[in-house]
């Protein structure tokens, strides 16, 4: 199971995920991920999360997601639940372009649909990577610098092992420590 902390420019308090769009609250929030294989390529990925606040779940998702190692892609759809007490359904899609051993381009997408399929929410990103194997000793670094297509944001990510770093250009960042369980 993985568990982070996240910490965001637009917080008051430590809490363990930012809060979904729209949400203005501060509470601690505590975040677990679990993928079960279900075989080489396949994967059955769960998320959730509890408001420590209001004792309640504020999100849920479970995406079945796949791998084809040929393409260097990845796919995945399944459902997901916001404390708003909406069900979405979500489509994943992400492919991996090679440039240098090191560094590679990806496009990324991901559509959103309303329980009755009519409202469609699009976003979608191109990023450059950039991965620094024993940047120091035993220390990985991975340079992101990405652009939001549909919201027209650039950002910028620094992860370091267990830390990572992501801000944009419309002033929002947030820090996050990978616990490692």
């Amino acid at each position: 199971m993985e568990t982070s902390l996240r910490y965001g420019g637009d917080s008051t308090a430590l809490r363990v995920k930012p809060p979904t769009v729209g949400d203005s609250s501060s509470a601690v929030r505590i975040h677990a991920k679990q993928r079960f294989r279900i075989d080489s390529n396949t994967r059955l990925q769960l998320n959730g999360e509890l408001d420590t606040q209001i004792r309640a779940p504020t999100f849920f998702s479970a995406l079945l997601r796949y791998f084809s190692p040929e393409l260097s892609a990845k796919i995945g759809a399944g459902v997901r639940y916001d404390g708003r007490e909406r069900l979405h359904y979500t489509t994943h899609a992400k492919k991996l372009f090679p440039l240098t051993q090191f560094a590679n381009f990806v496009g990324k997408g991901r559509c959103d649909f309303d329980k009755e399929f009519k409202q469609p929410t699009p976003s979608g990103a191109a990023e450059l990577v950039w991965d620094i194997l024993d940047f120091q000793k035993d220390q990985d670094v991975r340079l992101k610098v990405g652009y939001e297509v549909f919201d027209k944001v650039p950002y910028v990510q620094v992860r370091e092992d267990n830390w990572t770093f992501s801000a944009d250009a419309n002033g929002k960042w947030n820090v996050r420590y990978n616990l490692g369980f």
